[in-house]
């Protein structure tokens, strides 16, 4: 049971806003509000991306600038606060995905490393477009029918379920219905096999009209 996984290249902004390491303070927020981003990779060179600079980046200096002297364990970020340059500025190493990692592999980065857009680079660190949360939210836009008949064709097809299932998908839920008898230990690999489709919200199994759990 294969299914076509979603990556980064088919979602991804490929038209992506950046800045160069000389890049002002002020440039930087002008950038982000023309934009409407949150962040921007900073590039050097030929397209290179060597950081981020993000609007938690940008805050640090409003949190310093009424502070005491910070203690030790916070000089570095004191140290930002009273940078003027993208280079000084910027997270780095970036954090960024590669075009052909999937959109699942794209959000456990994100959630791992608590960030809102990743920078999409090649093999050489050669920046291709930007990720965001809401880029990789499109595969639940797909329709109904595409999600049915990919359900119908990969899921269902080879190797054949033991007994006749019938599938309905409505609002991305995924509802397969048994025989009287079907399913049996068959339902927990469909269930995960289904729910492994882009675009699917859930999955809800019924024999008879009467759900059937899938652990």
């Amino acid at each position: 049971m294969s299914t076509f996984q979603y990556t980064v290249s088919d979602v991804m902004t490929h038209t992506a806003v950046a800045v160069g390491r000389r890049a002002s303070y002020k440039e930087i927020v002008e950038v982000l509000h023309q934009w409407k981003v949150s962040a921007v990779p900073v590039l050097e060179g030929e397209g290179r991306v060597v950081g981020v600079v993000s609007e938690a980046d940008l805050l640090v200096k409003e949190q310093f600038r009424h502070a005491e002297p910070a203690p030790a364990e916070r000089r570095d970020e004191a140290a930002k606060a009273g940078a003027v340059l993208a280079e000084d500025l910027m997270s780095s190493p970036a954090v960024t995905v590669h075009p052909a990692a999937t959109v699942s592999e794209a959000a456990r980065i994100m959630a791992r490393k608590g960030v809102k857009r990743l920078p999409v680079v090649n093999d050489i660190g050669m920046l291709e477009g930007v990720v965001s949360r809401g880029d990789l939210l499109k595969v639940f836009l797909r329709p109904d029918e595409e999600i049915r008949s990919e359900i119908h064709d990969s899921v269902l097809g080879e190797p054949r379920p033991p007994a006749p299932v019938e599938c309905s998908v409505e609002e991305g839920v995924v509802t397969l219905r048994f025989g009287r008898r079907g399913g049996g230990a068959f339902v927990p690999l469909l269930a995960r096999a289904v729910l492994a489709v882009e675009g699917v919200v859930d999955v809800r199994m019924q024999r008879e009209g009467t759900e059937v759990t899938t652990s």
